[in-house]
């Protein structure tokens, strides 16, 4: 039996007005586990992050403060990893989505967080969610 292959993200949308912007394959070193001896010492950890991100009207006009900014991203990212202790893969997830979606731009967020060293006879194990943006008010005429 054929293992059901895994479809490529369609994020990207011109009739929705969306934009993909993503981070592929970081790897960070992360205090993250549930079990005693994971609690002291650091595992290797793969985040993917790709968002829906709203195209402005009016245009990024090729200026970094009307666009996300990836780098932006990875630092929040990193920020959140260095913060301490984590028990859960799912918890790193959430905290993620999380920032990604304080930005108004973001629409969407999905986040995958791989531990890539729990077991010699695979090359990861973690979770993959997906988050909305909440909706957002619109002003008054």
């Amino acid at each position: 039996m054929n293992a059901p292959k895994i479809q490529p993200l369609k994020i990207a949308d011109a009739a929705a007005g969306l934009r993909h912007v993503f981070v592929r394959d970081l790897v960070v070193s992360c205090v993250i586990g549930v079990h005693a001896h994971e609690k002291d010492r650091t595992q290797r950890v793969r985040i993917n992050v790709d968002l829906g991100v709203t195209e402005d009207d009016a245009g990024h006009n090729d200026r970094l403060e009307n666009v996300v900014c990836y780098e932006d991203i990875v630092t929040r990212i990193r920020a959140i990893v260095d913060d301490g202790h984590i028990n859960l893969v799912e918890t790193l997830a959430e905290r993620i989505a999380a920032v990604c979606l304080q930005n108004p731009q973001c629409r969407t967020a999905r986040v995958r967080v791989e531990k890539l060293d729990v077991f010699s006879d695979a090359a990861s194990v973690g979770v993959e969610i997906e988050r909305f943006a909440a909706p957002r008010a619109r002003p008054r005429a």
